[in-house]
């Protein structure tokens, strides 16, 4: 898997306007009516990332949690990342 070039990572961000890049690093913020509905959403966050076998930072406050993607074997940003990053999005 390569890292992903300049136009792969503007189109993945067209399509999903709410996350952002930061140097390697594709992050989003999600806020939930609160702290049951946050854990809820990171337990969903858990299970697709187990089935890809690609995980997430993930920082929970009350019912805000910021999740945190790239691909630390490849030192950067992958498909692996988008993949799942668009698979977060559908939840």
């Amino acid at each position: 898997m390569t890292l992903l070039d300049k136009e792969a990572r503007m189109a993945f961000l067209v399509k999903h306007p709410d996350w952002s890049i930061d140097g390697e690093n594709l992050s989003r913020k999600f806020t939930h009516q609160n702290f049951n509905a946050a854990m809820g959403f990171v337990t969903k966050v858990a299970i697709a990332a187990e089935v890809a076998n690609h995980h997430p930072d993930i920082d929970i406050r009350w019912n805000k949690v910021t999740l945190t993607l790239t691909t630390h074997e490849k030192g950067g940003l992958t498909e692996r990342d988008t993949t799942l990053a668009a698979q977060v999005d559908e939840l």
